[in-house]
């Protein structure tokens, strides 16, 4: 079943024929149709000789409390047109901890074969597939084949991951009904084997279109207001540092912004005629589409609970809470650096292209394990004033340093920090020259820092290797 789609992933076909497929395919993704949709499999990943035991295969399993759940970005609607949707899905089992799932997308006019949107994923453990077992090309999946599964795909069954998976969908241009969603997801126990030791569990839900991305008033999603995701993704904000705000009909056009939206040194307010206002205060606006919008938090903007608003030339959209926070400070650690269920931080050397990974942990990224004694740059938000000041919305133009103390540790080891302050040429970046101290060789070095005395609340690893 699987051998295909392996042999184009580079797997030796000596290889495979020694290897029995029932125990080696399931740790990089089912076969295409197991998401128990009209037309899929009925029973997902516990069709016979997946995820099961049993020679007919089954069952689903039904524990109270626990299953496959799917969180979307826009709520429960979709924008015709929009920008990509963030969706999130979570496995949970009363025993097992490992988790895989697919996910599929289909027209309420055609629920069998109906490709509904785009799939695009944003970790490295994650596949789209088309329903001849391909993987979906720069153009996407073939006329022959339309139908799109997103779902995981790991190098071992030892890999297989623990976190939730998040990724992308692209609703349709035009407005074409309810979208339907069904994922399955399954909790297995890692032992190489399709067993009843597996357990499986399906789920679906339906986005109904919203108004097209070309008018009505902005809407901001339910939870729709995150600081940079590739950064933390927290729930609250500070001054200075950046925020991603989705919803619907925030935008008319798709861009970031550009040398001409400057006024010599100073960011825009204003995109296209969209704007963010928070405490009254307005935003810096660097990136609008219709369903997503990125604006820096005004240095003048206050702490504690605070309104935030989007506005174009359609309106504004009704007032979200949000909490500002003196600092929330968060690393570069972007959700494609999890490698075998750690969240690797997004370090890098000097030459600006060689990230502190293992060697080869991710396909096409130049890395290895940082030295001690050398020094590697870390990226950071939301670390909060600097000295001399320099306010939100700036181009950094001259050195600086953050005001409050800050300690970055390996393990329980402390680095030395040659430059800590906003990254220069940049807007609202902060930078980091660490240098890395004596510890013992790991892959899985703990990298914590605390500011003003309060820890991060990310858990991060890194890689040292003399």
């Amino acid at each position: 079943m699987k051998l295909k789609r392996n042999v184009a992933r580079g797997v030796s076909c000596t290889f495979l024929a020694i290897v029995p497929p029932l125990i080696f395919a399931y740790y990089y993704g089912p076969d295409p149709r197991s998401t128990g949709a009209p037309g899929d499999a009925a029973l997902a990943c516990a069709q016979s000789g997946c995820h099961t035991g049993l020679p007919k295969g089954g069952p689903i399993n039904n524990y109270p409390g626990f299953g496959v759940t799917a969180t979307f970005s826009s709520g429960s609607t979709y924008t015709p047109g929009g920008g990509p949707i963030t969706i999130t899905v979570a496995v949970t089992d009363p025993s097992n901890k490992h988790y895989g799932f697919q996910m599929t997308a289909r027209l309420e006019s055609n629920l069998t074969d109906g490709q509904a949107g785009d799939f695009n994923t944003a970790g490295s453990n994650e596949l789209v597939i088309c329903e001849d077992n391909s993987s979906k090309g720069p153009k996407g999946c073939p006329s022959s084949a339309p139908v799109e599964f997103i779902e995981h795909d790991y190098e071992s069954y030892l890999q297989v991951g623990t976190s939730p998976y998040t990724f992308t969908w692209t609703p349709p241009a035009t407005n074409v009904g309810n979208v339907h969603f069904y994922v399955a997801g399954n909790a297995v126990n890692l032992n190489n084997a399709a067993d009843s030791g597996d357990h499986v569990y399906t789920a679906s839900y339906t986005l109904t279109p919203g108004a097209s991305g070309s008018g009505g008033t902005p809407t901001i999603s339910q939870n729709g207001v995150v600081s940079a995701s590739q950064f933390g993704a927290f729930a609250t904000v500070a001054p200075g540092s950046w925020m991603e705000i989705y919803g619907s009909n925030l935008s008319s056009s798709t861009r970031g912004w550009s040398g001409s939206d400057f006024n010599g040194n100073n960011a825009p307010t204003s995109l296209d005629g969209v704007k963010v206002t928070i405490n009254g205060q307005a935003a810096f606006v660097d990136y609008i589409s219709p369903g997503q919008v990125n604006a820096q938090v005004p240095s003048n903007v206050g702490t504690g609970p605070v309104v935030l608003t989007v506005s174009n030339a359609n309106g504004t959209s009704a007032p979200y809470n949000i909490t500002v926070n003196t600092t929330q400070p968060g690393l570069l650690a972007p959700p494609s650096f999890t490698v075998g269920g750690k969240q690797y931080v997004g370090a890098l050397l000097p030459d600006g292209s060689t990230y502190i990974l293992p060697s080869g942990a991710i396909a096409g990224v130049n890395s290895r394990p940082a030295k001690p004694g050398e020094t590697i740059i870390l990226y950071g938000i939301g670390f909060g004033a600097v000295n001399p000041n320099i306010p939100a919305g700036q181009i950094v133009t001259q050195s600086n340093q953050i005001a409050a103390p800050l300690q970055i540790l390996f393990g329980q080891t402390p680095a030395t920090l040659s430059y800590f302050g906003l990254a220069p040429n940049f807007v609202g970046l902060y930078q980091f020259n660490v240098v890395v101290p004596s510890i013992a060789n790991s892959n899985t070095v703990p990298l914590t820092f605390n500011l003003g005395g309060v820890a991060g609340t990310q858990t991060l690893v890194t890689a040292v290797h003399n």
